[in-house]
This record gives C-alpha cells, sequence and structure tokens, in this order.
C-alpha cells in the first residue's frame, strides 16, 4: 500500500476502536535502543528481544492497540540493532520485525528510508543465512521467511524508491541459496519449506511488481539452464562460492528430480505467465538484437558486396566478415538452449517467442537460421538444455542380441533433465511455425540442411517429445528423412545417415521399416543401403556401419526367424558385401572392418553366463530357446553362438554376396602365403642390418610390399609404412601375425593376438597410427578368422541337427572349408571319418544328405594329409560302400577320391571297384548312378585300371546311357527349355560325359590321344552346336537338351585347361563353343559364364577364352550383363597392374590383343550380315569392347590391330565370303574407334611397328596388288557411319549417367586423365569417307556369297588356337609359325596354368568343378526383345545363318 495513505487508514483504525472501547495492546515496555557509550549487554539485549517476539507472536492482526507498537517498532529499525555485530540480535530482531509488519499490516509504521535500511538487513543478512541448515538462528531465520511469504509483508518492497538492486538482490541469493551447497558439515539439508516460502515470496515479487528490473529477468531465466552442465560456469553462479559444486551436481547423469532453483523458476513461470511471457519476450528479442548490431557495426566497418558469396558457415558470414562474433553466437547459443528448457517447463510464456523464432528461420543470417532450425526441432522433439539422453547404441557385439520380444526398458539411470519430454503437441498448438520448420528442408544451405535432417530425426526418435505424431505425419517425416539421404550435399547426406543411426533397433523396424525394408525403392533403409556405395568416402563409412550395426543387432530376431525383421534388415549384408564389385580399394578395406567388426565382431559374444544387458538400456534375458533351467544349458558355448551368427549371415546373402564373402576367406589362403614370405624377409632384413645377400633379400621384400600395397588404397604410403614396420623389427609382432594364420591355432588365440598386436603398434614410440591403418586390414584378411577350427565342430552340429534350419548353409560352409583350409579340419577328421563309417549306405540302406558333404570334407583332408585318413578295414569298407551305394551320386565320387589317396591298397581296390562297377551295372539298378560316378572318377584317378575294362566301360556310357532316350516328351524337337530339377536319366547322361572325358584327361601316351580324343570331341561339338540333341530320333526332352548342351561346354572348357587335350580343341569347335553365351536358357549361358570366369581367374584357360565375355554385348538380363562388365573391368585393371611391375613383358597386353580373336568370331558369328543394319548392331560388341578395355594409351594398339585384320585373310575357313566379312568387320572396327577417340578427345598414335596377328585364325596376302585393292576400298555401306555415330553418343551418355563413379573400378582407368598430349604425336587414321566421287572407294555390290560350312563340319585335329600378341617392335610383318604363338602365349601375365591331372594344394579336389553344373539356379530367360537376338541364339545359328552366306 502507498506510504501517503497510511495516516488516513491510522485515523480510520483509531475511530473504529475508539467506538469499540479500548483494546489491548503491547505490553512490552523494556529499552531496546541505546545512546552511543551505553549499550545494552548483549545477553540483555537477546532476553529483551525474544521476550518481545513472544509477546508479539501470539497476537492477531486487528485485535490489539496499534499505539501500543509505536515505541517498539521505532527502537527495531535504529540502526544499533539492525547494524549490530551479534548474529543473534540480528535474528531476533528480524523475527519481532517482521511481526511489527504483520500486526500493522496492511501499512508498516516505517517511513520509505527505514523500510528500505530493514529490507536492506534482511535481504542480506538474515535470509541468506537459510544457507546453513546448522546455523544456531536458523529457527529464527525460518520464521522470518515464513512471515515474509505468508503474511506478504514482501510486497512493501515494492514501495521503497530505488528498490531494484535490493529486488535483484533477493532473486540472486534465492536461487544461489537453492542451487548452491546444501548440505554442511552436519549432513543437514533445507527442507521443502524452505523452498516452498522462498518459492512463494519471490512469485509475490513478479506479481505485485509493476515491471521488474531486467537483472532479474535475467536472474529467473538463467534458472533454466541449470540442467545443462555445458553452460553452468558461464552464466550462472559466476563468482559465487558455490559455482564449482553447483556445475558438479548438474554434471550427475542419475538425477531423481529436477533442481530446486529450476522447480523455483518454473513456479514463478507458470504462476504469472502474461507477465513472464511479456519478460521473456523482450529478453530474447534483446539477445537478438544485441546480437544483429554487433554484426551491423562490424560490417559497417568494412566494404563488402550485398551479394553474399555463398550461404555455408564455412565460406559465408565469416569470410565476407559481417558474421556474428565468436562472443554474440556464444550468447545466441545460450538463449536457444534456454528455449528449449522453457518449452520443457512453461511453454505458455513462449506464445510471443514462437513467432520471433520462427522469423528466424528466414533469416538472411546463417547462423541465426541453423540455430532456430535445431530449436524447432529440440523444441519439438522435448529436448531440453541438457541435450538428448545417452543415445540408443547399436552394439553389434551385444549378447544376447536384441528379440522383438524384450520390451521393457530399464528404469536405471533414467535422467529427468534429459528424457525427451514436450507438454503440448507442437504440430497443432504453432501449425504456422511448424510449416516453417519444415520448409528448410529445401534451404539453399546444406548446413540447415543438415540441422533440420538431424531435428526430424529427433522428432522422430522421441515421438514428438512423447506426445505421439500423426500417422501422416509420421510419414511425412519419413519420406523427408529418405529424401535426405540422397541430398546433393555429402554433410546432409552424413547427417542423415547418423540419424538413422540413433533409432533404437525397435525403431527402426516398426518405425522406419513401415516405410519398407531393404529391398523396396525408395524407403529410408533403401536409400540408406545405396549410401554405402556413395560417391564420398565419408557417406560410405558412416552408412556402412550403421547397416551392419543394425543386422549385427538384429541378428537374434534374424534367429528366431522375425519376418518383419527378415523383410526389413535381412538383406543387410548383401548390401555391403555387393560395394566389393565397384573394384574401389577404399571400399575394399572399408568392408574389412565392417565384416570384422560390425557383423562378426570379433569380440562377440563377450562371455556371460545367463544374462546380457545391451548398452543402449535395453534388459535382456537368455530365451527359453537357449535355457531350459537346467545347470548345462546356462554355460553359453561362445564358439557355438558365433558359429550361428557366421551362418545365419551366410543364408542371408544374395548369390552376389555369397561370392564376394567366399573370396575374401579365400583371399586369405593366398595373402597368408606372401605375409609368410613377408615376415620371413623381415626377419632376414634384421631392421636393415645385414652380413650377406642384402641385395636379394631388398629385392624380394620390395616385391612382396608392392603385392600388398596394390591391394590398399593409397600404394605409396602403404608401401612406406611396410617398410617402416620391416624396420622396427619387432619379433614379438611377427609371431603374433604367425599365429593369427595358423591352422592351429584357436580363435580365441587370434583374437588374442589381433588385440595385443594392436596394442603394440600403439604403445610403439616409432610406430603411428597410420601404420596401424595399414596393418589391421591386412592382418584381418590373413587372419583365420571365420574358417577357424574352433567353428568346425558347432558347423557339423548344424548341419546335423538343421537347428534354426541352418542345416544347408553349414553343409555349404564347411564345403568351403574343406576346399580352402583343409587343414583346420585336422582334429575333426577322425571324427568326420566315424561319422561316415557310420552312415555307410548299402543295397537296403542309404546314407544321410549331409554324408556328402563330410566326404568332399575328408576328401580334401586327404589330398594334403593322406596319412592322418584312417587305414581300417572298417572305413576302407565303408568308403566302397559309398562308391557302389551312395546317394547322390557325388558322393561316391569323393569316396573313390579318399580311396585313391588315401588307401594303400589303392590299385587292388580300384580294379575290384571297376569289376563290380562293370558286371552289375543295370539302368536303372540299385546304385547304378553311384556306380556311373565311380567308373567315371576311376577314370580320372586310377586310369590304368579302368582302362583294362575301357570297352564295358564305353559300351555303358555310350550305348547304355547316352545313346538311349527314355524319358517320353510331348513337346516337339525344337522346344529347349530348363528344368529346376535334374531327373535320373539326365543325370546319368552327365556322369556317362564325363567318364568319356576324363578318359581323355588321364590318358598317358600323348601320341594316341588324338586317336582316341576326337569321337569324344565330335560327340561333345555335336552336343554344343545341336542344343543338347545326340539321339538320331530327334526325341530328347528339352529340359535334358539345356542341361546336356550346359555340361558339354563346361567339359570342353575343363579339356581346355590341359595343354594337349587344348591343342585338340579346334578353332571351329571354338567358335560354336563360344555361343553358348547367347544361350536362350538364363541358366545356361550364367552357368557357363561362371565357369569360364572361374577358369580364366585362375589363369588355366589360354587367351583366345577372353573373347567369349564380349559376346554378352546384348545380354537381356541385366545382372548378369552388369556383372561380367565388372569382371572384364577387373581383369584388365589386373593386367594393367601387372604392366606396371613388368613394363618389358609381352604378355602386358592381352586384352588388346583379344580384339583380333574378337573380329574373327564375329565374323564367324550365325547373325552376320553385311547390311548396314546388322553392321550398327554389330558395332555394339565393339563399343562393349572397347568401354572396359580402352584407355588413351592402348587405342592405338586396338585400332593398328583392326587395320591390319584387313591386311589379311581368313585362316579357319578360307573363302571369299569370310574374307569379305572379315574386311567389313575391319571397317567397322576403325569407324568406331575413331569415333570412340572423338567422344574422348583422344588422340591415335602411330606405332613404330606392325602387330602380329594369330596365325591359327589369319593368313598373309600372298599379293601385293589385291593387299592394296583391299586396303583402299571401303566396304562399309551407306548408313553405317551415321548409325555407329548415334551409337557411340547414346553409349556415352548412358555412361555419364551411370558409371561417373566407377573410375575406380579399374585402375587403368586413371590414363584417362591425360586426354591430351603435350607433345603432340602424328596420328594414324582411317581414309577419310568422302570418297564417293572415287569409284575405287565406293562400295560395290558383290555377287552372292558362296554358303559357308556349317559349324558342324570337321576340322583337322591337329589344328589348334594361337595367341594373338602385339608386337611393338619395328620390324616387318612376318607370320609366325605354332611353336612362335606358343612361346608368346606362355609370356608375363598371359600365363596359365594348364592342369596336369595331379591335385594342387590350394585347388579343389578334381573334378570337384562338375558339381556346379548339376544344380544351377533354376530361372529362365526373359524374351529379348528383336534388337537382342544377337545375345540369345543357339549354336547352331538364327535366322540369317540358315539362309547361308
Amino acid at each position: 500500500m502507498p506510504a501517503k495513505a497510511a495516516a488516513a487508514v491510522t485515523t480510520e483504525i483509531m475511530e473504529v476502536g475508539a467506538s469499540l472501547g479500548n483494546m489491548p495492546g503491547l505490553q512490552f515496555k523494556e529499552e531496546l535502543s541505546w545512546r552511543a557509550g551505553k549499550s545494552i549487554a548483549i545477553a540483555d539485549l537477546l532476553r529483551r528481544l525474544q521476550a518481545l517476539h513472544r509477546e508479539m507472536r501470539d497476537m492477531e492482526q486487528e485485535e490489539n492497540e496499534r499505539d501500543s507498537f509505536t515505541k517498539a517498532a521505532k527502537d527495531l529499525a535504529s540502526p544499533n540493532l539492525l547494524a549490530h555485530k551479534d548474529k543473534g540480535v540480528r535474528a531476533w530482531t528480524a523475527c519481532c520485525l517482521v511481526d511489527i509488519l504483520r500486526l500493522c499490516a496492511p501499512d508498516a509504521p516505517y517511513t520509505g528510508q527505514q523500510l528500505k535500511d530493514i529490507f536492506n538487513m534482511l535481504i542480506t543478512v538474515v535470509l541468506p543465512a537459510l544457507s546453513d541448515p546448522s546455523n544456531a538462528y536458523n529457527q529464527q531465520h525460518l520464521y522470518v521467511l515464513t512471515s515474509l511469504s505468508q503474511v506478504k509483508s514482501i510486497v512493501l518492497l515494492t514501495d521503497i524508491p530505488s528498490s531494484d538492486p535490493l529486488m535483484v538482490h533477493l532473486f540472486t541469493s534465492f536461487f544461489d541459496l537453492l542451487a548452491g551447497s546444501t548440505k554442511t558439515s552436519t549432513g543437514e539439508q533445507l527442507g521443502k519449506n524452505v523452498e516452498f516460502h522462498m518459492t512463494s515470496i519471490l512469485v509475490t515479487m513478479v506479481d505485485e511488481s509493476a515491471t521488474l528490473p531486467s537483472e532479474v529477468v535475467d536472474v529467473i531465466v538463467a534458472q533454466f539452464l541449470r540442467t545443462d552442465p555445458r553452460v553452468m560456469n558461464g552464466i550462472v553462479g559466476k563468482g559465487k562460492k558455490h559455482a564449482a559444486t553447483l556445475d558438479e551436481k548438474q554434471s550427475t547423469l542419475t538425477l531423481k528430480e529436477l533442481p530446486p532453483a529450476y522447480t523455483m523458476a518454473k513456479t514463478i513461470c507458470i504462476s504469472c505467465p502474461e507477465k513472464m511471457a511479456r519478460h521473456v519476450s523482450q529478453y530474447f528479442n534483446d539477445v537478438i538484437v544485441d546480437a544483429s548490431s554487433s554484426s551491423a557495426a562490424k560490417s559497417m566497418g568494412k566494404k563488402t558486396s550485398h551479394r553474399r558469396v555463398s550461404d555455408d558457415l564455412d565460406n559465408s558470414d565469416l569470410e565476407n566478415g559481417n558474421g556474428p562474433t565468436d562472443e554474440d553466437l556464444n550468447e545466441l547459443y545460450k538463449v536457444h538452449q534456454l528455449l528449449r528448457e522453457l518449452w520443457r517447463a512453461c511453454p505458455m510464456v513462449l506464445q510471443n517467442v514462437i513467432p520471433q523464432l520462427e522469423a528466424e528461420l528466414s533469416a538472411e543470417n546463417v547462423h541465426l537460421r541453423s540455430l532456430a532450425t535445431e530449436t524447432f526441432g529440440d523444441i519439438i522433439s522435448g529436448i531440453g538444455a541438457a541435450g538428448l539422453p545417452p543415445p540408443s547404441i547399436l552394439d553389434p557385439a551385444a549378447f544376447p542380441p536384441f528379440d522383438l520380444s524384450d520390451t521393457a526398458e530399464s528404469t536405471l539411470n533414467v535422467n529427468v533433465l534429459t528424457k525427451p519430454s514436450s507438454p503440448q503437441p507442437f504440430p497443432q498448438t504453432y501449425s504456422q511455425a511448424y510449416a516453417s520448420f519444415l520448409g528448410r528442408s529445401h534451404d539453399r544451405s546444406p548446413v540447415i540442411r543438415s540441422a533440420w535432417t538431424t531435428g526430424i530425426g529427433r522428432i522422430l526418435t522421441t515421438s514428438a517429445g512423447g506426445v505421439g505424431l500423426a500417422q501422416p505425419e509420421e510419414d511425412r517425416l519419413i519420406k523427408d528423412l529418405a529424401r535426405m539421404l540422397g541430398d546433393a550435399e555429402e554433410k546432409v547426406r552424413i547427417s542423415a545417415v547418423q540419424v538413422v543411426g540413433t533409432f533404437s533397433f525397435r525403431a527402426v523396424v516398426f518405425k522406419l521399416g513401415s516405410s519398407g525394408g531393404l529391398d523396396k525403392p525408395g524407403s529410408v533403409l533403401a536409400v540408406l543401403a545405396e549410401r554405402v556405395r556413395d560417391r564420398k568416402h565419408a557417406v560410405r563409412v558412416e552408412a556402412m556401419r550403421v547397416l551392419a550395426s543394425l543386422w549385427g543387432v538384429a541378428s537374434g530376431a534374424l534367429a528366431a526367424a522375425e519376418e518383419q525383421v527378415i523383410s526389413t534388415i535381412g538383406a543387410a549384408p548383401s548390401k555391403i558385401l555387393d560395394t566389393y564389385y565397384a573394384n574401389d580399394m577404399d571400399l575394399m578395406v572399408l568392408l574389412d572392418h565392417v565384416l570384422y567388426e560390425q557383423l562378426l565382431p570379433l569380440s562377440y559374444p563377450p562371455v556371460k553366463a545367463k544374462s546380457a544387458k545391451l548398452a543402449n538400456g535395453y534388459s535382456q534375458k537368455v530365451r527359453e530357446s537357449q535355457t531350459s533351467g537346467d545347470a548345462e544349458t546356462d554355460i553359453i558355448d561362445p564358439d557355438k553362438v558365433r558359429t550361428e551368427r557366421i551362418l545365419l549371415l551366410v543364408r542371408d546373402l544374395d548369390e552376389r554376396a555369397k561370392k564376394v564373402f567366399f573370396a575374401m576367406q579365400t583371399q586369405q589362403t593366398q595373402l597368408a602365403k606372401v605375409m609368410t614370405a613377408y615376415l620371413q624377409r623381415c626377419e632376414d632384413f634384421n631392421g636393415g642390418v645385414m652380413d650377406e645377400n642384402e641385395k636379394p633379400v631388398k629385392e624380394h621384400m620390395a616385391r612382396l610390399i608392392n603385392t600388398f600395397a596394390q591391394r590398399l588404397p593409397d600404394s605409396l604410403k602403404a608401401t612406406e609404412s611396410l617398410w617402416k614396420f620391416a624396420k622396427m623389427h619387432d619379433r614379438r609382432s611377427y609371431q603374433l601375425i604367425r599365429f593369427c594364420m595358423a591352422p592351429e591355432s584357436d580363435y580365441r588365440t587370434v583374437v588374442k593376438a589381433i588385440k595385443e598386436f594392436t596394442k603394440r603398434i600403439e604403445q610403439s614410440a616409432t610406430a603411428s597410427q597410420e601404420l596401424l591403418n595399414i596393418l589391421i586390414p591386412l592382418l584381418y584378411r590373413v587372419s583365420l578368422i571365420v574358417y577357424n577350427k574352433s567353428h568346425v565342430a558347432a558347423i557339423m552340429e548344424y548341419s546335423r541337427t538343421d537347428d534354426k534350419s541352418l542345416a544347408a548353409t553349414a553343409h555349404e560352409l564347411l564345403r568351403e572349408i574343406s576346399t580352402r583350409t583343409p587343414e583346420i579340419l585336422k582334429a575333426h577328421v577322425q571324427e568326420i571319418c566315424m561319422i561316415l563309417q557310420d552312415e555307410a549306405p548299402n543295397s537296403k540302406k542309404t546314407n544321410d544328405a549331409g554324408a556328402v558333404d563330410n566326404l568332399k570334407a575328408c576328401a580334401s583332408y586327404a589330398l594334403k594329409f593322406a596319412d592322418e585318413i584312417p587305414q581300417d578295414r572298417k572305413f576302407v569298407q565303408a568308403m566302397t560302400s559309398f562308391a557302389l551305394h551312395g546317394t547322390p551320386a557325388e558322393a561316391a565320387k569323393h569316396a573313390v577320391t579318399i580311396i585313391m589317396t588315401a588307401s594303400d591298397k589303392k590299385e587292388l581296390l580300384a580294379k575290384d571297384l571297376v569289376a563290380k562297377c562293370i558286371n552289375s551295372f543295370e539302368y536303372g539298378g540299385e546304385g547304378f548312378l553311384a556306380r556311373l560316378a565311380t567308373l567315371s572318377q576311376f577314370m580320372l584317378l586310377a586310369p590304368h585300371q579302368a582302362n583294362q575294362e575301357s570297352d564295358a566301360v564305353s559300351e555303358i556310357a555310350i550305348e547304355k546311357v547316352l545313346l538311349q532316350v527314355r524319358t517320353s516328351s510331348t513337346e516337339s524337337p525344337e522346344s529347349y527349355s530348363w528344368s529346376p530339377t535334374l531327373d535320373t536319366e539326365c543325370e546319368a547322361k552327365c556322369w556317362a560325359l564325363k567318364i568319356l572325358v576324363n578318359r581323355i584327361r588321364s590318358h598317358p601316351e600323348p601320341d594316341t590321344l588324338s586317336e582316341m580324343a576326337d569321337p569324344v570331341y565330335k560327340l561333345l561339338s555335336t552336343l554344343v552346336t545341336k542344343s543338347g540333341e545326340v539321339s538320331s530320333a530327334q526325341d530328347t526332352p528339352p529340359a535334358h537338351k539345356s542341361k546336356l548342351r550346359l555340361t558339354a561346354a563346361c567339359l570342353c572348357l575343363k579339356l581346355c585347361t590341359k595343354k594337349h587335350t587344348d591343342a585338340l580343341f579346334t578353332s571351329t569347335a571354338f567358335n560354336a563353343l563360344a555361343l553358348v553365351a547367347q544361350d536362350p536358357v538364363l541358366n545356361v549361358r550364367s552357368s557357363f559364364m561362371q565357369r569360364l570366369k572361374k577358369y580364366l581367374g585362375h589363369q588355366k584357360l589360354p587367351q583366345r577364352f577372353y573373347t567369349i565375355p564380349f559376346l554378352l554385348a546384348f545380354e537381356p538380363s541385366a545382372s548378369l550383363k552388369s556383372d561380367n562388365t565388372t569382371w572384364i573391368r577387373s581383369r584388365t585393371a589386373a593386367f594393367y597392374a601387372l604392366k606396371a611391375q613388368q613394363p618389358s613383358s609381352k604378355g602386358s597386353i592381352v586384352m588388346e590383343s583379344v580384339f583380333a580373336r574378337l573380329l574373327s568370331l564375329l565374323a564367324h558369328h550365325p547373325d552376320y550380315d553385311n547390311t548396314a543394319e546388322d553392321l550398327v548392331d554389330f558395332a555394339r560388341y565393339l563399343l562393349y569392347y572397347l568401354q572396359p578395355v580402352a584407355t588413351a594409351e592402348n587405342l592405338s594398339v586396338i585400332y593398328h590391330i583392326a587395320q591390319r585384320v584387313k591386311q589379311s585373310r581368313d585362316a579357319i575357313d578360307p573363302s571369299p565370303a569370310y574374307d569379305n566379312s572379315l574386311y567389313h568387320l575391319s571397317d567397322l572396327a576403325q569407324l568406331t574407334i575413331r569415333k570412340y577417340e572423338d567422344a574422348h578427345n583422344w588422340n591415335i598414335q602411330t606405332l613404330p611397328g606392325k602387330v602380329r596377328l594369330p596365325t591359327s585364325l589369319y593368313t598373309e596376302l600372298k599379293d601385293h596388288g589385291d593387299a592394296q585393292r583391299i586396303a583402299e576400298k571401303n566396304y562399309l555401306p551407306d548408313g553405317v557411319e551415321e548409325g555407329v555415330e548415334e551409337l557411340v553418343k547414346t553409349s556415352m551418355r548412358a555412361a555419364r549417367s551411370q558409371g561417373k563413379k566407377r573410375r575406380n573400378e579399374g585402375d587403368h582407368e586413371f590414363n584417362r586423365r591425360e586426354s591430351k598430349r603435350a607433345k603432340q604425336i602424328p596420328t594414324r587414321k582411317a581414309p577419310p569417307k568422302e570418297k564417293k566421287a572415287n569409284p575405287a572407294a565406293t562400295p560395290t555390290k558383290t555377287p552372292k556369297k558362296t554358303k559357308r560350312k556349317s559349324s558342324e563340319d570337321a576340322v583337322p585335329s591337329g589344328e589348334r588356337r594361337r595367341s594373338g600378341r602385339v608386337q611393338t617392335t619395328g620390324g616387318a610383318y612376318k607370320e609366325r609359325g605354332d611353336e612362335e604363338d606358343d612361346e608368346e602365349m606362355g609370356e608375363g601375365v598371359a600365363v596359365w596354368k594348364y592342369e596336369d591331372g595331379e591335385e594342387t594344394s590350394e585347388q579343389e579336389p578334381e573334378d570337384q568343378e562338375e558339381e556346379e553344373v548339376d544344380e544351377p539356379t533354376p530361372k529362365l530367360s526373359p524374351k529379348p526383345s528383336p534388337k537382342a537376338k544377337k545375345g540369345a541364339l543357339f549354336a547352331r545359328g538364327g535366322k540369317k545363318h540358315a539362309k547361308g552366306r
């Protein structure tokens, strides 16, 4: 109440009192004041004050005479008491004063100055003393606080002139009191009543004050940042004695309630929403204006352009000089943090601030836009100043793995400060601001889009702060997240990937998975999978880590066959491993890390007995499938658990990814040998100190280091690091690496060795992190991690029990282990042999289906360690039983391999088994397929014993099996199809073919080989050219024909892996075989190409077979064509890498010299014709060759080869018709190369010499006049040039749109960067086409060609294929003989390994590859379009071939 009204009110009360009679008054009469020098003793003073307080405490308002308080009130306000040095005096004085204020209310019997002195003592002395509950006068202090709160005497402070400092001190001291140390030496805490009364006092002050000092507003709002330990020291408690204690408390992550100061500020805002809304709005506006004014003042002093250079934080405002200073940014950050917490605590005070924040979204200053975008995202998500709770960590190594049935979230360590909580649904409360926020997804700045992406991720993970999102709104945000994953800017894509990584496993499955799984285009997870092949390595790293971790966490649900998890995440490993085909070294290293750190973590599983807890806060229990209550099942077998993860991974892989996985394991065997040699050379190198053989050691080590360096991204750094490692000469590290590679090392030994090796490198004084980054991928590649002996027992158990439907995968993995690293089976081979003995079949009993894999494992092991295979009679008898009665027939084959490898009576057993197979053979009889397989393998491994019965064996194979047709078919003789199942008759014919082929492969006498092989080659050629038809009645079932054609083609490839049998395979037969790559059935094409690429990759086939992959230019299957193109690029890159190592090698231009053979193959193609339309179509073959092979450096060689073809004649079928076809193709090739050259801005250089062509395909033109006439004539008809030009342009556009990322897929393509030479070299080009005036150059109509010979015509058996090397040295052209071709073919990278009939330690058991032919993936080819007819025709030719030439 104002002081000027006090007199009137007092008079009124006195008059009322007089009318009512005399009222009791204060009885206290003692003195409380004194003159100077006559002070009252402290004891007496305390007694008097206590007596006065006791009397007034019991009095009620309006029941006592007011005048009786006048003297006591005056004495209490004297400076002697207010400033007394004794704490007790001050405390009791304060109690009496608040009693006076209560009894005299509503008017205080004091002047303004007296009130100021009184409240100064109360606010600065008495109330702050409440911070010490152990104070002797704490009850008096509490009484004062209670009275001020209940009587609301504190409101008098608003009537005091210049009271703002006191008000600021009141608020500051109260907040500091609650936020400071609440414990004393006695351990006593402040009571809740203290907090309540303080809050009441401050609410009264805010409510009764017309205005609040800005400092008070600052103090109030600052309390909301007490939840953020990161900024506490900067804005709260600065300079206060409890600042350090405060920061320590707020950093606690296990708070059970909000800080008291925070709660008090929240209560103030809730109690006075309108006033606080006005003050908070002004506070926010002042900070923004200050920051903007600072930026404007700064920019005024500098001349800057009105046009922004960029809108990115990295190069915009800061570079232009008009951005906020660091201090401004700090203040802006604090105020936006404050808004986050205010929304959580009291959103009603932000009703005027949200529109201001919305305006920031459109600010020109990118800093403000970024802060506003981040703040909106956190406000909608209910995230306060304390930030997010600990993120959900996708720990792929956690055990047990997560199960969707485990839904209970742990209540431990729940931090109330960080738990997202939104009191209101922001999208509905502020719909316009929410729409503006969503519009930031199209902001021009990638920084804003990145912040926006993070924001919507938090909205989705928190379900908008717990209030939930409408389904359409959630679907929209998920769709936007998918769009951000494909943003043009790298940082936006990284943010989007990281956002996906913050989702819990359940949220990924049920929330993100609602838009579709990895296989649904456009879904979040599908776009995430695309990012693993992103053009930026940083994005690939994040995407692959997140995707692999998701699968690792989901492995438990995958094992439990959760359909939703399988459809959502099951394909993740395939998407990751598919990046291997990009042939990018950075990706290769990343794959190593992801495979052994996320998909199959080295630390998985952490050994725990009964339960485990994920790092993301979810508690998991061992499921019923893992425990049954007894003690034995509570014990976890880490090897079995890990094996299950491996089997799940392999099971979920598609065919492409599975090839990659097995290839990564296969390279372990190869690289381990290189590493062994490298470690030995490191020992010899001795840190660089050698007494002898220094040069050979260094040269050998350099080659070994180069082998490793070529497999790493930065070969120069890798080379330097590997030399540095050798100079360190750490013998312990050498031994640790050997432990990792040793087959006898169990999994625990390998992992411990890797960890110790990593630790040694990290702690080494001479090693750097870069050295570790180089060595760890190499260590992963050479270590036996997957194919480890610890896993074999569990794999065998899964193969027998089919637990969780993993038997088929276990069998497949066991086959791979037995083939690649049979050494690790050493501890289990006896067990395998015992199982085989128990499962041995007989005439009344069949063996188990899994016996085939056990037999193969045993056979592979026997090839290396024959002495460790049992020799006892029972085991030999079991193998004999498998050879006669095994099912499927593969079992008999492997049993024969074991007998011939390990038995000491192999000759006797072979003779006996051959006799049994022949004597009791009857088609359809018991075990007849096993007997055919047995005869086939004995023909290979025991030719002497088998050939003693050669006539009988031939009769069985040919007369009783091949030439008989026992399965009737209702389809027409021309029908040709594929069956997903292989019936008995077709399988028998396949084994019969293998019998005949194996007889040739094992024939010991080269002189008589041709006589024996000719009929077999003729039979195989008939099957290839006649589409699998061998019966004269033309009644072979269509499904048999496709299978027989494929088998015959693969057997031809097998024969050509031997040098002496390859010599008998004629060029005509080769051309017919090549057309199998264009078979109308996809399964035939893909299986044939798979076998061809396998042999070429192992360098077992001659160079001419490199022409066949280029026939897939018209392949209708996109996946097959893509795989083929990738393989060509890979092989070309390998040849270029070898060329870099051996520049002088003649075999370094294999792919270039193949071009001459390709032209010959196309000239003999059954679809070839000299019309303009067909020639343009055939130019697609040439382009399909040029795209992966041609570079600026080798284009001259290819062009010269095309020219040289026009200077030769056909040697396969000498005739004018074929010569004319070659000349047409030569001109077509030159034209295509020139157009391709122009499209790339390359220059064709003149070669110093002439190119030699393979003499088996081309012969020399004897007549000089004919040669001159042919060279000058243009054989191309009108319209070809325009068609080829358009074809090249179309292919270039397609390449640019699809393959800009593919430049890294072949190391040789780095040459394309040198598009122009500083020194121009004279070029040689074909004569210009504008020669219509010259009759000699005009295409003339040629007479009708004579009919070509059919590809089935006989060819001299001695004719063989020649190499097509390019000779770059000078000298006249000269045709070479067969010996010269053979010598050149054997040099450099063109060296291939002919099989010699003996098994090597690295390859499968002999004839092992044929099993791939038996069970190819059943899939019919889509019908090719008319333009793609070249890609899917029989070897017997299409319609044009039927017309003849």
